[in-house]
């Protein structure tokens, strides 16, 4: 007589495999909230930030002077921002792939890319450090460790921050003004990489606090991370530079074309000058530690665009131009950005 209770062969829920997978799909789900609310926290406090913005030009201007600003916006100039601000971020994939080359890491250039891109969905957090989450993509797609990967993005954030200041350092040197200032944030900048690239602070922290067993996790994976970094040799920051340096001046065009779309009659000859604002605002945030630099660089670039050309635009326009130009600058990144990860999460999925 046959039991009507269905054997377990093995392949149930209750199964090995099946409680493996399970808790699989679970971690899975958890890291996509945890992202999801972490993303949208910062998109809420950035579209605040623009509150704060259009409401104080409303009452400098008035609602009529704002409101026709955004009527005079022309959308072929900022459409060829956006493109432009695309292309910086697609000119500078040649030198992931150095890296990865260099650190011993195949994966296909299709896919590569794609999880490039997705590395821009984190631009928000705070110094840009959760770019951090190719390295656990890259680990789920082709089983590499992730202190292998990881030197890869931190030479990636070194190098972008190495292009900020050199357009800074051209720009200041051009626009005369500033140069002090321009000197200390980007020494501030660069200070926190003196712990990440020099190993002696690592190995110093490792003999006080080695002992602790909750953090030896991060000391193991440390040493592993010095270990890989040394594949990466001088010549791979120089030839990232290559790349660098001309997609960060198409980040600072974008702010040009952003206020040429406002109608500013804007000479070719004053792009210097727009350049400084462009870096010089944005270093100003990131040394803040704040998220997308949220408030800092924003309130940096009403000031310095009403300082510097007083005569061509008022504070109620300028507010207008940081408000285009971050969504062309942060929103837009984190768009296509975030359409990369969701692709990339595929490989989540898999063990690895």
């Amino acid at each position: 007589m046959k039991s009507g209770v269905k054997k377990d062969d093995g392949e149930g829920i209750f199964s090995l495999s099946g409680i493996e997978e399970l808790k699989r799909k679970e971690a899975y789900s958890r890291r996509i909230r945890k992202i999801e609310i972490i993303i949208a926290s910062i998109l809420l406090a950035s579209f605040a930030v623009f509150l704060v913005i259009a409401a104080f030009a409303i009452q400098r201007d008035g609602m009529a002077k704002f409101v026709q600003g955004l009527e005079s916006i022309n959308l072929y100039y900022f459409a060829a921002a956006l493109a432009v601000i695309f292309m910086g971020y697609v000119m500078r994939f040649p030198k992931w792939e150095y890296y990865l080359k260099r650190l011993k890491v195949s994966i296909p250039r299709k896919e590569n890319f794609m999880i490039y891109l997705s590395m821009y969905s984190m631009d928000m957090t705070p110094g840009r450090w959760g770019r951090a989450v190719v390295a656990y993509t890259i680990n789920r797609r082709a089983g590499v460790k992730f202190a292998r990967t990881f030197p890869a993005i931190v030479a990636d954030i070194f190098t972008d921050f190495l292009g900020f200041a050199v357009i800074l350092a051209v720009s200041t040197l051009l626009v005369h003004r500033f140069v002090l200032i321009s000197t200390v944030i980007t020494i501030l900048l660069l200070v926190p990489f003196f712990f990440i690239y020099v190993r002696r602070p690592f190995e110093f922290i490792k003999r006080k606090f080695g002992h602790i067993r909750r953090l030896k996790g991060i000391f193991d994976t440390g040493k592993l991370y010095f270990e890989y970094h040394k594949l990466l040799s001088r010549n791979a920051y120089a030839y990232s530079m290559v790349y660098t340096v001309p997609a960060m001046f198409m980040n600072g065009l974008a702010l040009y074309l952003v206020i040429l779309s406002f109608g500013v009659p804007m000479p070719i000859s004053f792009l210097p000058t727009v350049l400084f604002i462009f870096t010089s605002s944005l270093i100003l945030g990131m040394i803040s530690g704040l998220p997308a630099t949220l408030g800092i660089t924003d309130a940096a670039l009403v000031g310095y665009l009403t300082l510097f050309f007083p005569n061509l635009i008022d504070i109620g326009l300028a507010s207008l131009i940081t408000i285009f130009f971050r969504i062309a600058s942060v929103w837009f990144v984190e768009g296509f950005g975030m359409s990369a990860l969701l692709y990339t999460m595929r490989y989540w999925k898999r063990g690895g």
